[in-house]
């Protein structure tokens, strides 16, 4: 059996890891990795490949940066020859970055199968990028792996089959897990107490009054409270044109983008993180971090109505009574969701490995609820909404 895994950007490197490592198991098992280099270079990528004992790239595709159409269209057009030579059983896509929508389109014009790792998530936002790529994945995929019951239940309305649906859990978990480890060994030069910052969505970065507003209201807590600030390439483009970090006066503490368990240390220690990433929003619900995100609403609403995130919107003064509350030690209560335990890969694998022959033959021997049993666990987590 032949899985080809296609990754493009930093949050697929630490999906595509742990289900690599658990189909490595199997004797039978061949193994391709695709890198379409959405993500470039030593600190947005190949510092994640070592860290995380990912293999070097069998192919990497070298698109680079672009606008998201002409990007999508660069990764299928360079991507179609790789799929007709390799002649893979099935490729996997993770998460809901470019090169995942534009895998599983090339996948299903050249009817190779697709898994999606990560499917199901909804913001119900059709202004953002990654809602459509995550519309259109799920659309395509022939085996679709959940992290959370409402990813379950938004594939049951959008019509897609109960049997191609598996909810495993969260991959991004077991990486954490696996690294956990060694990120509390790592000795960082930092304040005992601080809040730790990330901001890189167009729609806030590249929105030149808020950014300039955010970093001047953040620049007065750091009085306060010390603000590390790892800058995503993006934003700290947006910061050097605007001439805000100047402006600053040197308040925050601005680092460069920073390697998968150098960051991971920090959000461990951290008294609270301000975010608009995804997969921040999960990891710090594991940690027990409190986390605020400056987005309307989040595909992750798991990580609200079971963990330490609470959506703050873009209103900066609810972020400054937010952080305020949090470290008045009255942090909201949390608890880890169902299956974030670290073994969502080897569920994975496993049913891989036993629909080598079918893809709509379900797995009963895995913990997949019934489509009732994970309705009413939605209704249960919302009833008080």
């Amino acid at each position: 059996m032949h899985f080809l895994h296609i990754v493009g950007a930093r949050p697929n490197f630490m999906k595509a890891e742990p289900v690599f490592r658990a189909l490595r198991r199997c004797d039978r098992v061949l193994q391709t990795l695709v890198h379409t280099g959405q993500h470039y270079g030593e600190q947005m990528s190949g510092v994640f490949f070592r860290q995380l004992g990912l293999p070097d790239p069998d192919v990497n595709l070298s698109v680079g940066s672009d606008t998201g159409a002409r990007q999508t269209a660069r990764i299928m057009m360079e991507l179609e020859p790789v799929l007709t030579e390799r002649a893979p059983d099935l490729v996997l896509v993770y998460g809901d970055v470019n090169s995942t929508v534009a895998a599983a389109m090339v996948c299903a014009k050249l009817q190779i199968r697709v898994a999606h790792v990560e499917a199901g998530l909804r913001s119900f936002d059709r202004t953002m990028p990654e809602e459509i790529n995550r519309l259109i994945t799920d659309q395509l995929a022939d085996l679709l792996f959940t992290p959370s019951l409402d990813g379950d239940a938004n594939l049951a309305r959008e019509g897609i089959s109960a049997a191609k649906v598996h909810f495993v859990g969260n991959v991004m978990i077991d990486t954490l897990v696996r690294m956990l480890p060694a990120a509390t060994h790592i000795t960082l030069d930092v304040p005992p107490r601080y809040a730790l910052v990330t901001l890189h969505r167009p729609a806030n970065v590249d929105d030149g009054p808020w950014l300039a507003e955010m970093l001047t209201a953040l620049a007065d807590i750091s009085r306060d409270l010390p603000i590390l600030f790892p800058v995503h390439p993006r934003t700290r483009k947006q910061i050097q044109q605007s001439g805000l970090a100047s402006a600053l006066g040197g308040q925050l503490h601005l680092l460069d983008p920073l390697p998968y368990l150098e960051f991971l240390a920090l959000q461990l220690r951290a008294a609270a993180v301000v975010t608009d990433s995804g997969g921040i929003q999960e990891e710090t619900t594991f940690l027990g971090v409190p986390c605020l995100t400056v987005r309307d609403n989040t595909e992750r609403p798991v990580t609200v109505t079971h963990g330490t995130n609470f959506l703050t919107g873009r209103d900066i003064g609810q972020v400054r009574g937010e952080l305020l509350r949090i470290l008045s030690g009255t942090p909201k209560p949390s608890s880890i969701p169902p299956l974030w335990d670290g073994k969502a890969a080897e569920r994975i694998a496993a049913v891989l490995l036993d629909e080598t022959d079918s893809l709509t033959l379900p797995m009963a021997a895995l913990p997949n609820p019934s489509l009732d049993m994970r309705l009413e666990a939605i209704r249960a987590n919302h009833s008080g909404d």
